[in-house]
């Protein structure tokens, strides 16, 4: 009888021992299936809502503030136009005064560097309300600028307007990235065509006060107004999800030796950089060209608006190819957008009609728009989790900030 039920105990203690090995694994598997594998922290949240009421009214608020800073900046043609034709007409040449809207983008792009980490550390409200008041406030100091004060314009307008807009493109962008994966491109289409749609509708009424009533001082005065109230609504909408990573986990000089030395990431930076070179070239003379080239004036400021059509097309080209990203891949998608959008730039040398310029206009603002509205996601999308995606964004576009000034 004792050998049996010393057996039984044996086969007892076997399955028992057994029960605990599985149970250790699967304990240690679930362990690793929350580690981000990067740096062997732990993920706090590695599912994504995909959509609901709160993910999309954060995509309607990067929406709206994307429509009062990236969609201001893509209005800069019209200043340009003024400047070079009436403001600044006596003392400056067209390339002095173009270094104004170069710089405004170059520091657009390039504060990213400390931007996206500082984004990715939590403070993500201390960098949308700061940029957003500092835009607000370059504003007003632009419209007490005087006649043929170059100086004033260019601190104002060029490095003031810029860091502002530096300060909040990352965050909004990368919230979205909060609440969205497998629609990530889709989300951050929509949400960056406000960019474009402000880029229609700022010109518009740009032009109108600038050379109607208001005037050059008072129409600056009430479009700050005007971008004061939005941003305070976007700001109320905008809110993160994923609580940040530690300060201490990473530097930027480390994220810089780990990203660099990512193959892809590094082809895709050098990409990047030479197509953003020329990209925003019609962004800044294809108003002034068509005046030149024998449009009438009243027609251009709405036709070559890219201000207005060019824009419309870009609202366009920043929602419909990103349907596409999720069964062909963003490279895929993105590769004939830019190669279409570089042949359309060439033919900008044969347009010298109101005909031609509106379908330009059209055509390259959808392409354009495409690549603007893609951008985001094909970074993000060699991140190796979710806690680097701002600061491979914001590497990503220091060394693309440069593109404006080497036109130059």
């Amino acid at each position: 009888m004792q050998g049996p039920s010393g057996s039984n105990d044996k086969r007892i203690s076997i399955n028992d021992l057994e029960k605990n090995v599985s149970l250790g694994s699967a304990e240690k598997e679930k362990s690793f299936s929350s580690l981000d594998h990067s740096n062997g922290k732990v993920d706090p949240d590695p599912t994504f809502p995909e959509g609901g009421r709160r993910a999309w009214m954060v995509v309607l608020g990067v929406w709206i503030a994307q429509f009062c800073t990236f969609g201001y900046t893509n209005a800069y043609g019209v200043y340009n136009d003024f400047y070079v034709r009436e403001y600044l007409a006596k003392n400056y040449t067209s390339s002095q005064i173009s270094w104004i809207g170069s710089v405004q983008l170059f520091l657009v792009m390039s504060v990213g560097l400390f931007v996206g980490r500082a984004f990715d550390t939590g403070y993500f409200y201390h960098l949308m309300i700061g940029g957003s008041f500092l835009l607000v406030f370059c504003l007003f100091m632009l419209s007490i600028t005087e006649a043929e004060q170059y100086y004033q314009i260019f601190l104002t307008q060029g490095l003031g307007v810029g860091i502002a807009v530096g300060a909040t493109y990352i965050p909004g962008l990368g919230v979205i990235s909060h609440y969205f994966r497998k629609r990530r491109a889709l989300a951050i289409g929509i949400a960056t065509s406000g960019s474009a749609v402000g880029g229609a509708i700022h010109p518009i009424m740009l032009n109108a006060w600038f050379h109607g009533s208001l005037g050059f001082h008072s129409g600056v005065r009430a479009s700050a107004g005007l971008n004061a109230v939005l941003l305070i609504i976007a700001i109320c909408l905008m809110k993160p999800r994923l609580p940040p990573i530690s300060r201490k986990e990473s530097s930027t000089y480390k994220d810089l030796r780990v990203f660099l030395r990512d193959i892809p990431y590094t082809i895709t930076i050098i990409g990047t950089t030479s197509t953003l070179a020329g990209l925003y070239f019609p962004f800044f003379f294809i108003q002034l060209n068509a005046i030149k080239s024998g449009v009438k004036p009243g027609l251009a400021f709405y036709t070559v608006s890219y201000i207005a059509i060019m824009n419309a097309g870009s609202a366009a080209g920043r929602i419909v190819p990103n349907l596409f990203v999720y069964r062909f891949g963003v490279y895929n998608v993105i590769t004939p957008c830019v190669f279409i959008a570089a042949i359309l730039v060439i033919c900008t040398l044969a347009v010298n009609t109101a005909i031609g310029t509106m379908i330009f206009a059209v055509l390259y603002g959808f392409f354009s728009g495409a690549y603007a509205s893609m951008l985001p996601p094909m970074v993000s999308s060699l991140a190796k989790n979710d806690g680097e995606m701002g600061a491979r964004l914001g590497v990503c576009f220091t060394f693309t900030g440069e593109s404006p000034i080497r036109r130059h």
